[in-house]
């Protein structure tokens, strides 16, 4: 018996007794795990085992084999289990993997051999259910990447805006402190302004509202940031009254501190004195209304000093504005021009995008185009062209131009694969069509040549060909007034049973449709 060594080779336990759609022998057991062996390997016992399972027994050494003594056959050293002197038994291997074997998960039909189901099916399954390392719920195996990036509770995410890692569960309460999460601001509609620099924003704001920096002497206005500037202007009068009682409280609280003492209105003669001088009020009276007269002069020439001031302010804020207002109305000048010379570029450019889209087409015709009445239109994607004419969405298609000379009649053909009429849903339906060409004004009218149309039968043996003259009576043969007559030809050209199965017509999913126009008489 050839020693082989196990060591390199990875496995799993055997498979499940219900895997296999037939009755199971006891030969295809394995003995450690009693399900069906997977890759066998045969002890020097004769008992077999899978090779996972004997690797496990043996992973710590020799041991003695169950199977023996169950079956009282236990001799040593033959019942001593030892992956060196263990072989795998190809030709049981063989045996199981034909056996017929069906899927075990619930909605699922497949059927095959145990050959398949390990190579083909197992863990491939797409009704098989897994459990989801993070959460621990049981998914299908179809639906594990969407769980794993949208649905699961536990998964873990990076912030977009920041990239720090959180749970999917954390991601409101991230939301609330992230320092790079995107605000808007209420006041001027800004948006994506990070949190981190949103206090900057709401100061410097022009849209945001805040007081009047003259709201400590009185004026109540709240306006917005870029406006205070014409607040103020607008307002200067206004805030000089506010600031009158103030100045004027300022120099007298300056005046009374710096007199001999506190001053009293002696209410018979309308005078101030100081209380100690209120026996004597001759010499004395006579002087303090004079120095009296003194403050109040000085305290007249102060503002308006401050009023001079703050004309001149105003004035130069005025020339200021008149400036800014000047280079507004420019500006404004500037961006309608420009915006007229972008409404002409975008005319100009649609324009080019039309030629562009004709030049197109007319290469795509001289690419397919022949001039010799003879013309073979191959169909690819034939499958899908189907199913969307089954459902209604392109009925029918036609083919690229083609001429029966350089200067001749221009034709194309019209093909239903759903067909037309008579043939709709049990034939193709193909049609030939006379277009207007440049040069129909030389040309004999009606059209009279005889028409053949052919579906190619791939293996060149027998393919399908109708042909027909035209009815000269027919609107469909005269000279066109559009840019194409109405359609006239086989709407049973073909049964679609002849294109199923392994149909010589389809190949590659394509098919090759041929016509030729009789050139006779031309």
């Amino acid at each position: 018996m050839a020693r082989i060594s196990l060591d390199s080779i990875d496995s799993l336990p055997g498979f499940p007794l219900s895997v296999l759609s037939v009755p199971m022998e006891n030969k295809y057991k394995c003995q450690q795990c009693l399900q069906v062996l997977r890759k066998p390997v045969q002890a020097q016992c004769g008992h077999r085992f899978c090779v996972h399972c004997f690797k496990q027994l043996t992973s710590s050494g020799p041991k003695p084999c169950e199977a023996c003594r169950q079956e009282e056959i236990y001799e040593e050293p033959m019942s001593i289990l030892n992956s060196m002197e263990a072989f795998p038994d190809n030709a049981a291997g063989r045996e199981i993997a034909g056996l017929p074997a069906r899927c075990l998960n619930q909605g699922c039909s497949w059927t095959g051999s145990i050959k398949e189901y390990e190579a083909q099916h197992e863990r491939h399954c797409e009704f098989e259910r897994m459990q989801c390392e993070a959460c621990q719920t049981l998914i299908l195996r179809t639906e594990k990447e969407r769980h794993d990036e949208r649905e699961c509770e536990a998964r873990t995410l990076n912030c977009k805006y920041c990239k720090v890692t959180f749970n999917f569960k954390d991601i409101k309460a991230h939301d609330e402190v992230c320092v790079k999460f995107p605000l808007q601001c209420k006041d001027c509609g800004k948006k994506k302004i990070p949190r981190e620099k949103f206090n900057d924003h709401s100061r410097s704001c022009a849209k945001s509202k805040s007081a009047c920096p003259f709201n400590e002497v009185g004026c109540k206005s709240v306006i917005e940031n870029g406006k205070i500037s014409d607040h103020e202007h607008s307002s200067t009068m206004e805030h000089l009254r506010l600031l009158l009682p103030m100045v004027l409280s300022l120099t007298k609280t300056s005046t009374d501190a710096s007199g001999p003492g506190e001053w009293q209105e002696d209410s018979g003669l309308g005078l101030y004195r100081a209380p100690e001088e209120g026996a004597a009020m001759g010499g004395g009276a006579g002087a303090a209304g004079s120095a009296q007269s003194v403050d109040l002069e000085k305290k007249v020439n102060a503002l308006e000093n401050i009023v001079c001031v703050l004309n001149r302010e105003v004035e130069r804020s005025s020339v200021t504005l008149e400036a800014f207002s000047h280079q507004h109305r420019l500006d404004q000048e500037k961006i309608e021009n420009l915006s007229n010379k972008v409404r002409q570029l975008e005319r100009t450019l649609t324009m080019r995008d039309l030629q562009l889209s004709e030049t197109e087409q007319m290469v795509q015709e001289l690419q397919f185009c022949t001039y010799d009445g003879i013309f073979v239109w191959k169909i690819s994607d034939f499958s899908r062209r189907r199913q969307e004419a089954v459902a209604g969405r392109s009925p029918a298609m036609f083919s690229p131009a083609f001429y029966s000379s350089k200067y001749g009649y221009k034709m194309c053909l019209r093909l239903y694969l759903n067909g037309d009429g008579t043939g709709r849903g049990t034939h193709l339906s193909l049609f030939f069509v006379v277009m207007q060409g440049k040069c129909d004004a030389l040309l004999k009218w009606p059209f009279s040549q005889k028409v053949t149309l052919m579906l190619l039968d791939q293996n060149n043996r027998e393919h399908i060909i109708d042909a027909f003259r035209p009815d000269v009576t027919s609107t469909s043969f005269q000279r066109p007034i559009s840019e194409m007559n109405i359609a006239s030809g086989c709407p049973l050209f073909c049964p679609l049973a002849k294109l199923a199965g392994k149909s010589p017509y389809l190949k590659d999913d394509t098919i090759f449709i041929k016509a030729i126009v009789d050139l006779t008489g031309l």
